[in-house]
């Protein structure tokens, strides 16, 4: 089932996610939720405060962001109670975007490696390390289950200069081919 996608603005964006146990109602039918709505959405990447549920959950389909024949470290995986052990490498520079922020693209410095604690699916502990534009998404996605969003890792200027768009994406100004739900919206 596609779920809509929270705009920026509303509360549940900026919280930590609690932490959930095996047991979290429909988890499973949640998970594949999740990565339908991802897909029809064109994202890389969803966490669970973007559909509107304050827990530690995310999902994550990076393949797509590398080329067909190169077959990298793309990764389709979920990410349940995640906790970030370390950001190593040199800090790099990629233009990033959110489904919950639609229309809003900026440049974000991240580091180039991560290593990160999580239950899959099966709720099988993992601690994996990842690099490039896959840690990058996690990163991402990291961020969204710690209460943040893209948009604080910028330069205040910047965020200054996009409070108008910021505003208007909140009231549903903005074109979106996916569902959304809109904290402002008449």
């Amino acid at each position: 089932m596609i779920l809509p996608i929270v705009a920026y603005g509303d509360s549940v964006l900026r919280k930590v996610g609690v932490e959930i146990n095996k047991d979290y109602p429909q988890l499973d039918k949640l998970i594949s939720d999740m990565f339908e709505t991802m897909e029809k959405s064109k994202g890389v990447g969803l966490a669970a405060p973007q559909i509107n549920k304050a827990i530690r959950l995310f999902v994550v389909d990076s393949n797509k962001m590398y080329e067909e024949d190169a077959k990298p470290e793309g990764i389709r995986e979920v990410f349940i109670n995640a906790k970030m052990i370390d950001e190593l490498g040199k800090e790099w520079i990629y233009e990033e975007g959110c489904l919950s922020i639609p229309t809003i693209r900026e440049d974000v410095s991240r580091q180039e490696k991560i290593k990160i604690e999580y239950y899959d699916q099966s709720f099988k502990k993992q601690t994996k390390e990842f690099t490039g534009l896959t840690a990058r998404v996690v990163q991402h996605e990291y961020d969204h289950i710690e209460g943040k969003l893209f948009i604080d890792r910028i330069k205040p200027l910047k965020r200054t200069l996009l409070k108008g768009k910021l505003e208007k994406i909140s009231k549903g100004l903005v074109d979106v081919d996916y569902k959304m739900k809109f904290p402002k919206k008449a």
